[in-house]
């Protein structure tokens, strides 16, 4: 059968009507503008001929709508529920909108369809990556127009070859993009379809199709089933029960614990995900957990990655949070309900410390823990978890024999032997070796220690609003009298001069871990305006406690069994938040300048930087080990780092892996995201980029890297984020600053924020609403 051809949106739908088994189209008429000027009584007879009545929906169809070069959807004027007296007058206003209307330009008008249930636009792939998945984006009811304006809807993706179908209330959609693939001659397409409800069915209506323009060719069905098939293995395969390991499955998910999506990227590139691994997430996080009290789960790697995709394996994240002296069985039942909870509450993939784990005592622990009772736990049960981590956190907020206070010496021996290491005469193979090492011992290492006592001190102050010792505005006031490193980059912004600020901040680079993102020192002039002079920041307001405040916390210390008085406690929960902040800035600076000297010698050795951001960090250890070709084992990296990456690219996969099948079908979800403080900000809505309009905007980043803090030298007045958890840098950053803020909003919500023109942040109200 010969292939049939795209034409305009009229032409299009008249060749298929009749070829669609699974759908209908409309009865339509349509003219040209010339027809239309030169005798409209008899355009408008071809309407009255169509079998049904009106009212109608007059369409464009334009030549320069739906052509192979561009669609252009959306772009001209569609009038819906038209009174037939009203033709001319619709007609007129649709042919203005043209502009410089062509005679052969066109007009559709077909009759309204009724009872309309839900309606949207399906893709035959991925318009990101140009993969073979079927991306279905609808809402209930009649208005395409939010869809295709990017405003709302709900999204759910396939892959071309997956034995998974769509849901019951898409049925038919996927059928009918393979259909229109099939008479097409495989051009990918996209089209606009409506359910509607006829005589106790539903029917499926094709409103228009038009071919999906694409940068570069899909891959093949097959290609893409294969590789999904071994993510799946290798999912299925994960989720069974292990010898080592408490709970009888898990998921995966790319926010809980050491959140990879908000450090490193959901796609980051081989060099990235090589240091992350390396640094953090195959060792050094178990090796500390262990450290604080926690089970052992060393030599457990926390961070698999599908073909580059990298996740958290949660049922290995929620074994660590419990403490090592709890009953096993006890143990094995607690992790099996964080995840049943995760399950029941995906929303909460990025606050599960908060919302899910118990993983320290806090002065309202108890009553949480009164949950437990309706999941099973005995009331012995929850004294025994309950005494545990009373224990543990003890050990951890010790007055003087905290195990933080030994972490935080540790960045001091890590700034000196840095400092050391770059005044010696090793060679730059040497200093990436011994960089990373130290970032290891000295930095990572005390960082995953200190961002525990952070994540104590987080939950502690939240338990004493809790306890209604502290109000919301406490909490607040706290919050804004810490003193963090990137605070102190606000002031120093505003009184050093550019050669000081930058010898002291230059090592930070936006992607902590991406070597294509410039050091501040690096591009000194893409981050700040230097012929600006900087008011300073409001100055620090330390907290103090009321006389009252302090009796009730000794009340309640005593209680619990917590070893901390007041002073101690309030001296604990700002060193937590103020030192894990310190620790990133100091393991980071290793890593910034481990990373500008894998710039310099691979450029020695004919490499730049984009080809370098493909190979894997353990290629430069090796070559400070062994005497073999640098050029070409570099080289033999990067092509595999390449090759591995086309494939990364080509893969999508839900933020949450809750099964096996996931891999081939999923919905797109809503997330919960984090409002950070009680204010209201309404302002233009800028890419980081965009410096010149930084100032009193609300700024979009797509992660919450300490990295973007060169913001915060700008007046802006919000901040959004995709990714980032309630306590990551920037959440901190901006409670500091009483800035409002939304951090995490996951992508769907961050793309209409990012395509916003302006929005409304109602922090305390817990909102986003999108004004242009």
């Amino acid at each position: 059968m010969m292939s049939l051809s795209f034409s305009t949106k009229a032409g299009t739908l008249h060749c298929l009507q009749d070829r669609l088994p699974m759908a209908r189209i409309a009865p339509l008429a349509y003219f040209t503008v010339e027809e239309w000027q030169a005798a409209p009584d008899t355009c408008l007879a071809r309407v009255a001929m169509l079998p049904q009545p009106g009212p109608w929906i007059v369409r464009s169809s334009c030549r320069a709508e739906d052509n192979a070069e561009q669609s252009n959807a959306g772009a001209f004027l569609s009038l819906p529920d038209i009174a037939t007296e009203d033709l001319p007058e619709a007609v007129a206003r649709v042919i203005a909108a043209y502009g410089e209307a062509g005679a052969q330009d066109e007009v559709l008008i077909q009759p309204m369809l009724r009872n309309v249930l839900r309606s949207g636009v399906a893709f035959s792939h991925d318009p990101n990556t140009c993969a073979p998945y079927r991306v279905i984006n609808w809402v209930e009811g009649a208005d395409t127009a939010a869809i295709t304006g990017g405003r709302s809807g709900r999204v759910w993706q396939q892959a071309a070859c997956s034995p998974v179908a769509e849901p019951a209330e898409l049925s038919g959609v996927v059928a009918l993009l393979e259909t229109l693939l099939d008479l097409f001659g495989q051009q990918p397409v996209d089209c606009e379809f409506a359910v509607t409800a006829e005589e106790g069915r539903r029917q499926l209506w094709l409103l228009q199709a038009r071919p999906l323009i694409l940068p570069h060719a899909p891959e093949s069905d097959a290609v893409q089933a294969a590789r999904l098939a071994r993510i799946h293995d290798k999912v299925a395969r994960g989720m069974l029960p292990y010898p080592f390991l408490m709970g009888s499955r898990t998921v995966y998910g790319v926010m809980p614990d050491w959140n990879p999506a908000e450090i490193i990227g959901i796609r980051p590139k081989p060099l990235a995900l090589s240091l992350y691994r390396d640094l953090v997430t195959d060792a050094i996080w178990a090796y500390q957990r262990h450290n604080y009290g926690y089970r052992n789960l060393r030599s457990f790697p926390l961070m698999p990655h599908f073909f580059g995709l990298p996740y958290i394996d949660v049922r290995l994240s929620f074994n660590s949070f419990i403490p090592a002296d709890l009953d096993e069985g006890l143990a094995g039942r607690l992790v099996d309900h964080y995840i049943d909870r995760l399950l029941a509450e995906p929303t909460l993939h990025d606050k599960v410390e908060f919302e899910i784990v118990y993983s320290c005592y806090t002065l309202d622990l108890p009553k949480r823990l009164e949950r437990l009772e309706e999941a099973g736990f005995t009331r012995e049960e929850r004294k025994s978890i309950a005494d545990s981590l009373r224990r543990l956190t003890n050990r951890i907020v010790h007055p003087k024999e905290g195990l933080w206070r030994e972490d935080a010496a540790k960045l001091e021996t890590l700034q000196s032997r840095r400092e050391e290491l770059m005044r010696s005469c090793a060679d730059p193979l040497e200093r990436i070796y011994w960089l990373l090492e130290d970032a290891k011992r000295y930095g990572t290492l005390p960082f995953a220690g200190l961002a525990r006592a952070g994540f104590v001190a987080v939950q502690m102050l939240k338990s004493l609003v809790s306890a209604g010792v502290f109000s919301q505005s406490d909490y607040d006031a706290f919050m804004g009298g810490v003193s963090t490193v990137s605070g102190q980059l606000g002031r120093d912004r505003a009184s050093l001069d550019k050669a000081t600020f930058l010898a002291r901040y230059g090592h930070l680079r936006p992607g902590t871990y991406d070597l294509l993102s410039p050091r501040y020192d690096e591009a000194p002039e893409r981050y700040f305006d230097w012929t600006q002079k900087i008011a300073p920041p409001e100055p620090l307001r330390p907290f103090s406690l009321t006389l009252p405040q302090m009796r009730e916390i000794v009340k309640l210390l005593d209680h619990h069994g917590l070893h901390p008085d007041p002073v101690g406690l309030l001296d604990f929960l700002q060193a937590g938040i103020e030192l894990r902040e310190l620790a990133k800035f100091h393991f980071t600076r290793n890593l910034s300048d481990a990373l500008a000297l894998v710039a310099e010698c691979g450029g020695r050795w004919g490499f730049d930087r984009e080809e370098l951001a493909y190979c894997d960090i353990g290629v430069f250890k090796e070559l400070h080990i062994a005497a073999v070709d640098p050029q070409e084992m570099l080289r033999r990296s990067i092509e595999q780092g390449k090759q591995h990456y086309r494939e990364t690219l080509a893969v999508s996969l839900p933020p949450l892996i809750a099964r096996p099948d996931d891999v081939w079908a999923f919905e797109w979800p809503e997330t919960a995201p984090n409002f950070i403080t009680q204010k209201q900000a309404t302002a233009p809505v800028v890419g980081c980029d965009d410096r010149q309009r930084l100032a009193g905007a609300i700024v979009c980043i797509p992660n919450a890297d300490p990295g973007f803090d060169w913001l915060f030298a700008y007046p802006i007045a919000g901040l959004v984020t995709a990714w980032g958890g309630v306590n990551s840098h920037m959440a901190i950053r901006a409670g500091e600053l009483g800035l409002p803020a939304v951090i995490g909003t996951g992508e769907l919500l961050y793309q209409r924020c990012c395509a916003a023109k302006r929005l409304f942040l109602d922090c305390s109200g817990r909102r986003i609403e999108v004004l242009a």
